[in-house]
This record gives C-alpha cells, sequence and structure tokens, in this order.
C-alpha cells in the first residue's frame, strides 16, 4: 500500500512538473501580456508599439515566438498576435 502511494505521488509531481515544462512562449501570459493594452489580453497593442515591445525581447524569446506562431495547432488561438509576429519575421 505504501508503494502504490509513493509512486501515484511521484506520477503526480511529474505530471505537474512536465506540463510547465512542455507549456510554450505563448501560453504564458506573463510572455504576451506586454503586447495588450488591456489586463483582460483582448486588445493588441497598435502594430508600431507591437513591433516596439517585440524588439525589445531577447532574441531566443522572438525566435521562440515565431517558431510557435509557424505551428498551425498553437498559433490558432492566437491568430491575431501571431499575424503581427509574422509580419515582424523579416524585420529582425
Amino acid at each position: 500500500m505504501n508503494i502504490k502511494a509513493i509512486c501515484l505521488g511521484a506520477a503526480l509531481a511529474l505530471s505537474a512538473f512536465c506540463g510547465v515544462v512542455f507549456a510554450g512562449a505563448l501560453d504564458v501570459a506573463d510572455n504576451i501580456r506586454p503586447f495588450y493594452t488591456d489586463s483582460s489580453m483582448k486588445t493588441l497593442k497598435p502594430f508600431p508599439e507591437f513591433k516596439t515591445t517585440f524588439m525589445a525581447m531577447s532574441q531566443s524569446g522572438r525566435e521562440m515566438m515565431m517558431k510557435e506562431c509557424n505551428d498551425a495547432a498553437q498559433s490558432k488561438p492566437y491568430a491575431e498576435f501571431c499575424a503581427n509576429v509574422n509580419a515582424l519575421r523579416g524585420m529582425q
């Protein structure tokens, strides 16, 4: 009985940890919040401000967002956001 409880606890801990590790840049609100004008993250900043915010990110952060926006399954919920990211692709 004890070994079952330990294994179950370990499995739950690993699944929680792996969920955080596999979360993408677009799934973390703190990564995309600066691109929105409101706290509900419904309205994107105008394109010039969006570009300024995007270019202020680290190169690796920009690359990660561009990669995720190229993934059709990932970009679908963030269509408007990804359209802006893809428009900035050649401006790096």
